[in-house]
């Protein structure tokens, strides 16, 4: 497998497992039941894409629950806390938005000889990219629910989308191996993050969506505090059985 191949399947690949153990948090504590199974099964589709792209890199297993920290290469979005119900809401809006204009886009790039990369990543788009458009629009119906609800769920939507606005920046940092043009998507992803915010009744974040602290620093394996505390729960199984069969 070349390693340009392995960058990318890597960063996408911890993206999607990273989120996925983040939405199995809310099991047994989403605020209805309808969104026990919403939440559930975003989940699952996140940890299948996670296992087809890390398995392109070696064992998923071994990847999953036997790497250190700083061998993760997933953004700092995707690790944040979930925090109250609004707050998952603004992840997955942001981050939703910006995984079905990826897979959008390297699902329709025509195949070119000796892309093995693309060629790849081709396959799992496809399939993906229909799943994370109904990820989208369960992030944007439930953004305008809360957003232009009561003045409570309006506020709270409001704080969630600017305490994560400064991670989004490094959404589009380019991933060695994925060819796309990342000023063009994110170009595209602020326009549909402003329309949903606009229609939601909220006010778009201002300030820098990247920082010199944070910009990039997940690709480079440089995670926040959570993070470790997540990864210790997520690994503390497997490792504490080390070769078990289950």
């Amino acid at each position: 497998m070349t390693t340009t191949l392995n960058a990318a399947a890597l960063a996408l690949g911890d993206d999607a497992l990273v989120l996925s153990h983040r939405l199995g948090e809310w099991a047994g504590h989403a605020p209805v039941l309808e969104e026990e199974v919403a939440l559930a099964n975003i989940a699952l589709d996140l940890l299948g894409q996670a296992r087809v792209l890390l398995s392109l890199v070696g064992d998923e297993d071994e990847l999953a629950y036997l790497r250190e920290e700083r061998a993760f290469r997933n953004v700092q979005l995707v690790e944040q806390p979930n925090g109250d119900f609004a707050h998952t809401i603004a992840r997955q809006l942001y981050f939703s938005t910006y995984q079905r204009l990826l897979y959008g886009r390297l699902a329709a790039a025509a195949p070119r000889p000796g892309d093995a990369s693309g060629e790849a990543l081709r396959g799992l788009a496809a399939k993906a990219v229909k799943e994370v458009a109904y990820h989208q629009d369960h992030a944007e119906q439930w953004t305008l629910r809360l957003g232009d609800g009561t003045p409570e769920s309006h506020d709270r939507m409001q704080r969630a989308c600017d305490a994560l606005w400064r991670l989004t920046g490094e959404l589009f940092q380019p991933v060695e191996g994925v060819d796309v043009d990342w000023r063009e998507m994110e170009d595209d992803w602020l326009a549909s993050v402003s329309a949903v915010l606009a229609r939601a009744t909220l006010t778009l974040p201002e300030g820098p969506r990247n920082t010199a602290w944070s910009a990039g620093a997940g690709r480079q394996g440089v995670h926040t505090e959570p993070f470790g505390r997540m990864l210790a729960e997520m690994q503390h199984l497997h490792r504490s059985h080390p070769g078990a069969s289950w």
